[in-house]
């Protein structure tokens, strides 16, 4: 069984792939790519906890080229290592606190009940429009001081770096210039509002970014943008996979969704088990800064891995029955948000869109269900969830 992510059928279900890779081939160099896939849990793990051997600097660059949204001057914070990523995280821990986002809980149990308020009931609505992306993208664009009037061009620049974000080879040429207007488009808006706050702060992250002081030391213009570009494509597109994944889980599994129709106080349970079961990030990339020794494979130094979080959130070594979504289970240790010094900085974040929508969803439509049709899912090698999920709702 060959595994490649620029596959449709891959892209349409991986976890048969998955298991073949941990049982077969645990350490897989892609035909044709030349990516070398980690899908046993032992070895992610092993990767994440030494980032001095799997270096996540320049890695977007190579693979994105011209479409990498990311200032060169100041690479993504996913993309930096030690010593330039300790010190942006501890400038950008000052103002992305637990506090701050706890903070928000109210007002995105607001905007949720809002956006359902307008569905009637008894009707089909789909899921993802209605909900799954517009509430995380009102979040962080609030977070980030946008005015209201822009919120459209906000998700405009989000799905543009999102299709840029699968590289030149899934990308036609005449996108490109689409993509790389885009990409323009929101640098230009992120410095005027950068330039803005330095002359009068505003009480938003961005601001706070712009404040953000560690031991003498400051943000750069362009590391402010960077972060607002991680945060932008963060916090819009794997939340709403993570909505998206957990409600079409629920329905394929109505078990579980009784459970949870009985007991809301399971909601979070089923959002880690989302996380673990049907991961919003599939896979990042790192490259060996030398010749590494993987379950009994050596990865050659500057190769460039795929270290693939959804299939060892699936290894049956770790988890029991990993194939059966189970709201019940201890997925603790599920490595969805990475681990170590890049363990996602939205973490929190998300988990709490993610209970909010689930809670708000059970709320307004006690009895919910979806027509069995195939699932047409966002176009992306990384990123998984339904690109659309009509809903029937009572």
């Amino acid at each position: 069984m060959d595994y490649n992510p620029f596959l449709p059928e891959v892209r349409d279900n991986p976890y048969p792939y998955y298991a073949y890779l941990r049982q077969e081939a645990p350490v897989y160099q892609v035909p044709g790519i030349g990516f070398w896939a980690i899908s046993r849990y032992e070895d992610v793990l092993f990767a994440l906890k030494n980032p001095h051997l799997f270096s996540s600097a320049n890695f977007m660059n190579s693979f994105l080229g011209d479409l990498n949204p990311f200032p060169p001057e100041a690479p993504a914070l996913v993309s930096s290592d030690p010593p330039s990523h300790t010190r942006l995280r501890k400038l950008v821990n000052r103002a992305f606190t637990p506090r701050r986002v706890a903070s928000l809980e109210a007002h995105i149990r607001e905007v949720t009940r809002e956006r359902l308020a307008q569905v009637p009931v008894g009707e089909e609505f789909d899921l993802i429009s209605e909900l799954a992306i517009p509430l995380p993208g009102i979040v962080i664009a609030e977070l980030l001081g946008v005015p209201p009037e822009r919120r459209a061009d906000f998700r405009r620049w989000t799905d543009t770096f999102m299709r840029g974000a699968n590289g030149g080879m899934m990308v036609p040429p005449e996108e490109h210039a689409e993509i790389l207007q885009g990409n323009a488009e929101f640098k230009e808006y992120c410095r005027e509002a950068i330039a803005a706050y330095r002359k009068q702060p505003g009480d938003n992250l961005l601001s706070d970014l712009v404040r953000a002081e560690e031991e003498n030391q400051t943000l750069t213009g362009e590391e402010i943008l960077s972060l607002a570009v991680l945060l932008l494509i963060g916090g819009n597109e794997t939340t709403t996979n993570l909505i998206g994944n957990a409600t079409l889980a629920l329905c394929r599994n109505p078990q579980e969704l009784a459970r949870v129709r009985a007991n809301p106080a399971l909601v979070p349970q089923v959002v880690e088990e989302t996380l673990r079961y049907d991961a919003p990030v599939q896979w990042l990339l790192r490259q060996t800064t030398q010749d590494v020794k993987v379950a009994g494979t050596t990865i050659p130094a500057g190769a460039v891995v795929m270290i693939m979080f959804a299939a060892a959130n699936r290894d049956e070594h770790k988890f029991s029955q990993p194939d059966r979504f189970d709201i019940l289970r201890n997925p603790e240790g599920h490595l969805e948000f990475g681990f170590g010094i890049h363990f996602c900085l939205g973490a929190q974040l998300a988990r709490l869109e993610g209970r909010l929508a689930l809670e708000g969803l059970l709320e307004r439509f006690p009895h919910f269900s979806r027509h069995e049709a195939p699932v047409t899912r966002f176009d992306s090698i990384f990123l998984r969830g339904p690109k659309t999920l009509p809903l029937v709702v009572g």
